[in-house]
């Protein structure tokens, strides 16, 4: 009996439709990535979409428009940092301080693995506030808060365990770290290097009350 054989098609391989999921996802990937070299204000949707391989039609189903998205990028960033921060400010194998500054080196080698061009998107997005939705400067707020407890809860343990003074206010405390480590981030950007955020940690370490 002779069996018909299928010759292999030569060219480009036939495109595979992504799922609703994937292009979403890969919408706010890339969103990320351009929005923390960029930033929001002069960014624009169809330079976004032609970098994901988008069209503009799949956007507006996801996203009602640029204000819309760029809360779901607040949002999935928030969720991303939070995940990074638990990882060290969490983990029970150092000390407190410790974690600190491993969330400081992690931090640094990440930056130096995309050359320094990348930021924080909210602390970027801080930074153009007067330019971007109203809606923003909430939600900005509410994510630094956020972080802001996490590095407040590890600073109690600080206390906790005799590393900083028990007059220390570890509130405000991590309020001052978080004020002071969007400055040596952007900082970084400029000069493209990790030694404002290596002085950053430094002092920072060295004034707490001991």
């Amino acid at each position: 009996m002779n069996m018909q054989t299928t010759k292999p098609r030569r060219g480009r391989p036939p495109k595979v439709a992504r799922d609703n999921h994937d292009t979403k996802a890969e919408l706010l990937r890339v969103g990320l990535e351009h929005l923390t070299e960029f930033g929001f204000a002069s960014s624009g949707i169809d330079t976004i979409l032609k970098k994901a391989g988008v069209p503009k039609g799949s956007f507006y189903h996801y996203f009602a428009s640029k204000e819309a998205y760029g809360e779901s990028l607040i949002a999935h960033y928030d969720s991303y940092f939070s995940r990074k921060l638990d990882m060290h400010l969490l983990d029970q194998q150092h000390t407190p301080l410790s974690r600190i500054a491993n969330f400081v080196d992690d931090a640094a080698i990440g930056m130096a693995r995309h050359g320094f061009k990348r930021g924080c998107l909210v602390g970027n997005l801080g930074q153009e506030v007067d330019a971007l939705p109203v809606s923003f400067r909430a939600q900005l707020t509410n994510v630094f808060l956020n972080w802001q407890r996490k590095l407040e809860a590890c600073l109690v343990q600080a206390k906790a365990n005799g590393d900083i003074n028990q007059s220390a206010d570890c509130g405000a405390l991590a309020e001052y770290f978080w004020i002071s480590w969007e400055g040596a981030v952007s900082r970084a950007k400029l000069v493209q290097s990790d030694k404002p955020l290596m002085l950053f940690l430094q002092y920072f370490l060295q004034t707490l009350p001991k």
